[in-house]
């Protein structure tokens, strides 16, 4: 398919190919109107003719020694000359049906009219012809009764009339639409002006450069303007959320590896065999954290991408946490652990993406198991019109100090070297996108818990 790259990118080209398709069915209509009216025009003055040169005729038709005779006028032949280029027919028709003079074949209208005037046109000798009869009744002793005069002639100077009509009117049409498609282009351009200035501004700016667009704009672009700011607004926070966890990567793999590096030096240089399966411990467990941490990283990228990209669907909030479970409970509890799991009956819709919500419940069970203590619980509830999950172990509890910074990135127990310190992030991203909320609960022992909050679905939400 060959794509016009005028016609897609200029708005003015577009309208003005709009203008022209009406301006152009406007114009055949004018042409169609004015030649109907010059038809009609036309019509109408050489009928005139043909009807006075019938009236001359039938003044001059007497009755002369019991013979109807007619004096044909040469005033009504003078009448018709106006249009040199026809033929002219006659044919006088007496009170006995029969022809007097003229034309025999000449046709009479097959209409009935109680008139003494009556216009038809016809077909003689091959050609198409206009014709008007005049009637007038004879009223002597000897001859009683009506007359019929019939002229006629060719429409060639009826049609030439009709085109020249036609002719003036289409020229007429043509400059004015000519006229107005111009002064069309010109005011779209004029009036997409202020789209120039958005775009030499944008162009102007530094590539770092996301802020909104401030300028003036028409309010018919008010809309696009927006949409524009919008959409820079996501792509800065895009782009500063890959900044942040470039910069934050490198730093956060930067101090267990060296770590591991030291305690590697040192067990190789240690040769007291407890000393040395100590040091051998630690490694093991920094390099669990660094394993821990790769695997959250990864997940928090994946997260960040399709909090902007995947379309939330409607599902059943304790399907997602069955299936978090399980996928938990395959890849990482240690045999003998187990999650207890609490839910209601009846379903929990909410509007969600399946994959990162899924992801933020195996961070809320990788929390309880890394901070806590087995069995842990997982509990999917209904309250207030909102969809509950909670999470909760046999353990101590949060403390207040972390639980006041549950959610920032890296904020570890100091005591936990594996941990990564991104779960709680990872669960805050994914609600973020999804408008929920990260909840702590105080439990009956005074232990703090975790959990989150989502709005429930409405009634004919997509499936």
């Amino acid at each position: 398919m060959i794509r016009l790259s005028l016609i897609s990118s200029s708005v003015a080209f577009r309208l003005v190919i709009v203008v022209t398709g009406f301006l152009a069915l406007a114009a055949c209509a004018g042409v169609y109107a004015a030649y109907s009216y010059g038809r009609a025009a036309a019509d109408q003055a050489f009928d005139r003719l043909l009807t006075g040169a019938a009236l001359q005729i039938a003044e001059r038709i007497s009755v002369d020694d019991g013979r109807t005779v007619v004096d044909l006028p040469l005033s009504a032949f003078e009448l018709l000359s106006l249009a040199p280029d026809d033929r002219v027919f006659y044919r006088v028709v007496g009170p006995r049906g029969n022809t007097l003079t003229g034309f025999d074949a000449l046709p009479l209208p097959t209409a009935e009219t109680t008139g003494n005037k009556i216009i038809y046109e016809t077909a003689y000798r091959g050609v198409p012809v206009r014709a008007v009869e005049v009637r007038r009744r004879l009223a002597e002793q000897s001859i009683s009764g009506q007359t019929a005069v019939i002229v006629a002639h060719t429409m060639d100077a009826r049609a030439g009339l009709a085109r020249d009509i036609a002719a003036k009117a289409m020229a007429a049409v043509a400059l004015a639409t000519l006229v107005i498609i111009l002064i069309t282009f010109w005011a779209t351009r004029f009036a997409l002006k202020p789209l120039d200035r958005i775009e030499t501004s944008i162009k102007a700016r530094d590539p770092t450069d996301l802020s909104p667009f401030t300028g003036k704009a028409p309010r018919e672009i008010e809309a696009l303007v927006a949409a524009i700011n919008h959409f820079m607004g996501r792509l800065d926070s895009r782009v500063r959320d890959m900044q942040d966890f470039v910069a934050d990567t490198a730093h956060q793999m930067r101090t267990p590896i060296t770590a591991m590096r030291a305690q590697t030096e040192l067990a190789l240089e240690e040769d007291n065999p407890q000393r040395l399966k100590a040091t051998l411990i630690k490694i093991r467990r920094r390099a669990v954290g660094v394993s821990r941490l790769m695997e959250q990283l990864l997940s928090q990228a994946l997260v960040i991408h399709r909090s902007d990209t995947v379309p939330l669907s409607k599902t059943d909030l304790r399907r997602i946490a069955l299936e978090a479970e399980r996928e938990y409970r395959t890849s990482s509890l240690k045999q003998g652990d187990g999650i207890e799991l609490d839910f209601p009956e009846d379903n929990v819709p909410v509007m969600c993406d399946p994959f990162s919500l899924r992801e933020a419940i195996k961070n809320l069970l990788a929390n309880a198991f890394t901070h806590g203590q087995p069995p842990v619980t997982l509990k999917v509830e209904i309250k207030d019109g909102f969809a509950l999950l909670k999470v909760s172990d046999r353990g101590p509890g949060l403390s207040a100090e972390i639980t006041e910074k549950a959610g920032d990135r890296y904020i570890r127990n100091e005591d936990k070297p594996e941990s990564a310190g991104l779960g709680i992030s990872i669960v805050r991203q994914v609600l973020n996108s999804h408008q929920g909320e990260l909840f702590t609960w105080r439990a009956e022992d005074s232990a703090l818990w975790l959990g989150f909050r989502l709005p429930l679905a409405k009634e004919g939400a997509d499936a």
